[in-house]
């Protein structure tokens, strides 16, 4: 287990990398070392670095709880014996003959968790074709099997197709082999299938492949063989460039009636004779054969490949973009549409029959199973695994009765993320039979049958459960050797179920009463968990498993089912996976040594939401080092004005500033406790602290800086800094009970002050602020045009500076026209209850059923209605049926006229004046400004509600 780790590519080159080396990188020193090549030494050595990273990092852990997951904590063990024992008792664990994915070198059963690669790999089934070669191409290299049955062996999943049938393919310079089987025969295959073949009971020792001769792929090129299903008697192996090696045998049936790719490779032998000749096919061996069809699709008729290949223009089998597209078009469609147009199941549905004839021709001996890994899975001892029929122990994931209990815990439980719940769907639908022991490694022993280990994806599936008790079991010591309660024989599986299950201890049991009362205690407060935080990559194995378990040990109590799984991916660094042969890699202790625990942590937090991988930035990590010491700075520099008097005293809502703050405040508060109880951190950190940020600087900007009149308010300024401590403290621990206690000087920790308090933010005044910010933007660019220089002309004398001193606004009380009509139309068809609106094509349906197809100008008018519908719908969804009124849900010339002189400095005027667009001068103005205006080519009428 503890070798050195390879993959394949690697292997031949000599270029392997070892555990030594791994270790060294990372600080381990050569004396060190050694010690390792005992497995439980791992267990001794990294814990107590890894409690220490994580102390560091200021993660607030309870050690107490904490445990090994091996027989090396007796406790633990005795636990997952009980766990393991009730799945028997209650008919989950089975022993069987399985395929498997297997390692030769470990000799067992490889499991997700004991690969280098190939993650979530299981075994993909082919069915075999023997197709038995005539005696008289037994001739030159392939002389030496003569007088031997001879088979070409071909893996397919679609037996149903053979039936049509029209030669073999083989790659002319592919490495091929005749191997002996048990019974005598000979296949004919490359090496890799037959090693898988050698683990699956067909050769006479398991492992040997029973290899009697070698031989390139271009022997086999026009060899006559007789195919089991097939119309035609004799049919000619053909060569075909573009079979992979590494996937089936090597031996690929061929056909053309219902496979792209096999009708365009027949084509091409039979157009181009210079193809024919290259490879030494004369003209018997593919002139005569034409497509023979064998399933029948509605869509494409009795030959489907001819047509889809003429409906793409596929020119030639080298067309690989075409062909596959072909193949996505008509492969799904054969197996749900076709009918059978030959054979004893003629006229039946292909997917009724398939099944059938598949049995068909393994009870007539004509074909075997055959399996192989879905993709190369390597092993962590570097050993290119293989799907292996193995006699072992296995979880009955998948049973009917078990599956549905598990999709109903799934429908009650909290994923986060729809592409995770997809997963765990996915997952439920194809995981089957789970084979949970093993001959060798670190773990707890099957307790029937010891010869055997729990693999470790099994013997953590409800450990959660542990947690609970760990701490009065172990007393703090996470290996379980000491004995503050009980010995650990003491834990049988009565006791156990009287804790987990409430099953009452056996008559006259010795168990300690006090200590199981407080373990029934424990377990009952905290179960059901909450939540569990594991990687995506786990969805597919141990995080579904966990269910399975849940809901068996817990059939009768729904109470006691998993709540919540949150996942995510790998952590990138700077955009690239991280890797110690690139240099691109950082451990948890370098990292606090670079920027700092909490610039790590913000950095962290920055890092993602998703479900996928997140990306650690070492410049957002040092970016992070200098907000946290100017932030400091600055509440320090606030915290003296206020104490010396410096800062506004008295009502802190009296400005619109003052309003607009608080309130952004609260909506900060608010937003950020969603995300955090969401676990979208990413969006916790921008809402909690940039968004924060922006809001105290755009209130600092308002109030017109420090010493002068109207600056900002000391109880803001103070409420401020409690919130945004509090709202950051999850991310920057140490930066926060700095700023909690030395600073504010509050009693306590910040992590046990509690979340900050809040009014519900008030959205007409977060609508107004916004509103004012667009506006302030919008004059000031319309200032930077009308004061820009134009360009000089000639040699005169540069054109005079423009100057622009005043802006007059005119604004619109309410929509009149189409939009009044249209926002009556949304108001009627608005649901309040469920914050929606039907489809948007009843709304437009009402539009053009309106008062408004009168109008001569409809159609103009209908090309605006769709953006205006779309703007007005969500902006309903996120203030209310408010936004459907004919005024805006704020005083639009009240909030202009109460900040009149802070636009005015903001862009640079001497004046600034709001008008109606009805021409009444709302702030008391001359009525002639309106006038001058108006002669000056602005359309005052063309205001709208929130657009002057």
């Amino acid at each position: 287990k503890f070798a050195a780790k390879k993959s394949k590519a690697s292997a031949k080159a000599g270029t392997q990398t070892y555990q030594w080396d791994i270790m060294k990188s990372s600080g381990i020193g050569d004396s060190e070392i050694p010690p390792f090549a005992d497995p439980y030494h791992w267990l001794d050595y990294f814990p107590p670095l890894a409690k220490r990273d994580v102390a560091a990092m200021g993660c607030q852990v309870d050690w107490r709880r904490s445990f090994i997951t091996t027989d090396h904590n007796p406790f633990y063990d005795a636990f997952v014996r009980w766990q393991f024992n009730t799945l028997k008792k209650i008919g989950k664990v089975i022993k069987a003959k399985r395929m498997a994915v297997y390692s030769p070198l470990d000799g067992q059963p490889c499991a997700d968790h004991d690969r280098a690669s190939g993650e979530g790999v299981g075994p993909q089934e082919y069915v075999l074709i023997k197709m038995r070669v005539y005696d008289e191409c037994l001739v030159g290299e392939l002389a030496p099997l003569a007088g031997k049955n001879v088979f070409l062996a071909a893996a397919t999943l679609r037996p149903e197709t053979m039936y049509g049938q029209t030669n073999c393919w083989i790659l002319p310079d592919g490495d091929y082999g005749a191997f002996e089987m048990a019974n005598g025969d000979v296949m004919v295959m490359c090496d890799r299938a037959a090693r898988n073949l050698s683990y699956q009971e067909r050769t006479k020792a398991e492992g040997d492949t029973g290899k009697i001769l070698s031989f390139k792929g271009a022997a086999l090129i026009g060899c006559a063989v007789k195919s089991p299903l097939a119309i035609l008697e004799k049919i000619y192996c053909l060569p075909m460039l573009t079979i992979l090696m590494g996937k089936g045998t090597g031996v690929v049936t061929s056909v053309p009636s219902d496979s792209p790719d096999d009708f365009m490779a027949l084509s091409d032998l039979k157009a181009k004779k210079a193809l024919r000749e290259k490879f030494g096919v004369l003209d018997e061996w593919v002139l005569p054969f034409d497509v023979v069809p064998c399933v029948r699709i509605p869509e494409f008729g009795d030959a489907c490949a001819p047509i889809v290949c003429e409906q793409l223009k596929i020119q030639s089998q080298n067309d690989k973009a075409k062909l596959e597209e072909a193949k996505h078009r008509t492969y799904l469609k054969g197996f749900t549409d076709g009918v059978m147009l030959r054979g004893v199941y003629e006229g039946e549905p292909v997917k009724i029959v398939k099944p059938k004839i598949r049995d068909l021709m393994l009870e007539s001996g004509d074909a075997i199973v055959y399996s192989e890994p879905e993709k190369q899975v390597m092993s962590r001892s570097g050993d290119e695994c293989v799907v292996a029929l193995t006699d072992q122990w296995y979880l009955e994931y998948g049973e009917e009765g078990w599956r549905e209990k598990a999709e109903k815990c799934l429908a009650g439980m909290r994923t986060y993320h729809d592409e995770a719940r997809k997963a765990f769907e996915h997952t439920l639908g194809w995981l089957r039979q789970w084979a949970c022991s093993r001959a060798f490694g670190l773990g707890t022993r099957v307790p029937w049958d010891e010869q055997f280990l729990i693999e470790s994806l099994s013997d953590s599936t409800i450990y959660m459960a542990y947690y609970t008790v760990a701490h009065l079991l172990q007393g703090g010591d996470m290996y379980g050797s000491a004995r503050p309660s009980v010995e650990p024989s003491a834990m049988t599986d009565e006791v156990w179920d009287a804790v987990f299950l409430g099953v009452p201890l056996p008559a006259g049991s010795d168990f300690p009463k006090e200590l199981l009362k407080e373990m029934k205690t424990e377990f009952e407060f905290w179960y059901p968990f909450d939540l569990r935080v594991s990687g995506k990559d786990l969805i597919q194995n141990h995080l579904t498993f966990s269910i399975y378990n849940h809901v068996a040990l817990w059939a009768e109590d729904e109470s006691k089912w998993p709540r919540g799984f949150r996942t995510n991916g790998h952590l990138l660094l700077n955009n690239e996976k991280m890797s110690k042969s690139t240099g691109n890699f950082k451990t948890l202790k370098a990292a606090i040594e670079a920027y700092s625990s909490d610039a790590m942590r913000f950095a962290l937090a920055d890092a993602g939401d998703t479900i996928e991988d997140a990306n650690f930035v070492d410049d957002t990590a040092n970016a992070a080092i200098l907000r946290l010491t100017k932030e400091l700075a600055w509440i320090e520099e606030m915290l003296a004005l206020a104490a010396a008097g410096k800062l506004r005293t008295g009502p802190s809502d009296q400005t619109f500033g003052d309003r607009v703050f608080a309130n952004a405040m609260n909506h900060a508060i608010k937003s950020t406790e969603e995300h955090y109880e969401n676990m979208m951190f990413r969006e916790a950190l921008k809402c909690g602290y940039y968004d924060l940020q922006s809001a105290r600087d755009a209130y600092r900007l308002q109030c017109g800086g420090l010493g002068e009149e109207g600056n900002m308010h000391a109880e803001l300024v103070k409420r401020f800094i409690e919130v945004s401590t509090l709202l950051l403290a999850p991310f920057c621990p140490h930066t926060c009970e700095h700023v909690w206690g030395a600073l504010l000087g509050k009693p306590g920790t910040v992590t046990k002050a509690g979340f900050p308090t809040y009014v519900e933010p008030d959205k007409a005044l977060m609508a107004a602020a916004r509103y004012l910010d667009d506006l302030v933007s919008s004059i000031r660019k319309g200032v930077a045009k009308a004061t820009a220089p134009p360009k000089k002309k000639g040699a005169g004398p540069p054109p005079p500076i423009k100057t622009c001193d005043a802006a007059h606004v005119f604004v619109a009380e309410k929509f009149g026209g189409w939009q009044e009509v249209c926002l009556g139309i949304l108001a009627e068809k608005y649901d309040a209850s469920a914050n929606a609106f039907p489809p948007v094509n009843e709304v437009l349906d009402a539009v053009k059923a309106s008062e408004l197809s009168k109008d001569a100008n409809f159609k103009n008018v209908m090309k605006m209605v769709m953006p205006f519908i779309k703007f007005k719908q969500d902006e309903a969804k996120a203030v209310g049926e408010d936004a459907l009124s004919v005024r805006l849900i704020f005083d639009e010339a009240g909030v202009l006229n109460e900040n009149a002189a802070f636009i005015a400095k903001a862009c640079g005027l001497k004046a600034f004046a709001v008008f109606s667009s009805a021409g009444d001068a709302l702030d008391g103005a001359a009525a002639e400004s309106v006038a001058a205006a108006t002669s000056g080519g602005v359309k005052v009428d063309a205001a709208t509600p929130g657009a002057p």
